[in-house]
């Protein structure tokens, strides 16, 4: 018998097929998933947000050649002491505190009306989104300009044929409460299409139950659709003071702005100091201040209203 070899021989492998996985684990996989995400993000918002800020601090003219000076807080002390900057900002609180729930009473009344089995449903929906469909800058030159101007609307001439000698441009708080009127008018169907959707997701039987216990139209509304309804409502409420904030196409439309600056919003104010005016350094120092305001706005609206809407629902 031959003798036996002390340690066996290495056994030939070949090598496997290649694998993703072996070179790219699964959690760098998942980093490499969102990495577009993160790339657009740093670019379309951390990077704005991060130069903006530097720019605040730097008194930079768009017709200056030097480039931009840093002036450390001038701009803001400027800000402080600028009454302009302060009456748009209470501009912007007028439009949100008395345009928004304007908006919401009148898109909320509308979807009542239009959840119920009423001849005709389908034809108003269509008309009452019309104004939904247009730009805001068409829409408010055409109900804005052309209905309410002093020489050709025929609202002023209506009034007129009643002894009523009235311009809705003759001052600032006039002005502002046309603006509120022509807002609501182009987005009161973006509220309403909002509330009709909660309303028809809502359980038809719960309502059905009611109604065989006897509760009357109000109390149904009252106990039941409103408070269910609240989840929808303050989206479309949180989402609405954010475009109110945002508002200046309409104002550039319908008043630009005046009588004076009487009608000019924060935005509205950026943007003639900035884009028009050139003062890029203090436009964009106006325009961070405002920001910080939005933010500790909607936060609050959030954390009070929003503990509500948890509460009840």
């Amino acid at each position: 018998m031959p003798p036996q070899p002390l340690t066996q021989p290495t056994p030939i492998t070949t090598p496997r097929a290649f694998r993703s996985r072996d070179f790219v684990n699964p959690a760098w996989q998942r980093r490499l998933f969102i990495l577009p995400a993160v790339l657009i993000t740093l670019a379309v918002v951390i990077f704005p947000t991060v130069f903006g800020i530097y720019v605040s601090f730097t008194d930079w003219q768009r017709t200056d050649q030097s480039g931009r000076v840093f002036n450390g807080l001038d701009n803001f002390r400027q800000l402080w002491h600028d009454e302009a900057y302060w009456n748009a900002l209470q501009n912007n609180f007028v439009f949100v505190l008395i345009g928004v729930p304007l908006q919401y009473v009148i898109a909320l009344g509308l979807a009542l009306l239009l959840n119920q089995e009423i001849k005709g449903r389908r034809f108003f929906r269509v008309i009452f989104l019309l104004p939904l469909m247009m730009s805001p800058i068409a829409a408010g030159y055409m109900v804005g300009r052309l209905l309410f101007d002093a020489r050709i609307g025929p609202v002023v001439e209506l009034l007129d044929r009643f002894g009523i000698q009235y311009s809705f441009f003759e001052t600032g708080p006039r002005a502002v409460t046309l603006l509120i009127m022509v807002n609501a008018w182009v987005w009161i169907p973006f509220v309403l299409v909002m509330l009709l959707a909660g309303l028809q997701a809502l359980p038809g039987e719960v309502f059905e139950a009611a109604r065989i216990d006897g509760a009357s139209r109000w109390q149904m509304f009252r106990d039941m659709t409103f408070p269910l309804l609240l989840p929808v409502s303050l989206t479309a409420v949180l989402l609405r003071v954010i475009f109110e904030f945002k508002i200046v196409d309409i104002i550039q439309v319908v008043t630009g702005g005046g009588p004076g600056s009487a009608s000019e919003t924060v935005t509205y104010y950026v943007y003639k100091e900035g884009y028009l005016g050139g003062n890029i350094g203090y436009a964009t120092a106006m325009a961070q201040v405002f920001l910080i305001i939005i933010i500790l706005f909607v936060t609050l609206l959030l954390v009070t209203v929003g503990r509500r809407v948890r509460d009840v629902t």
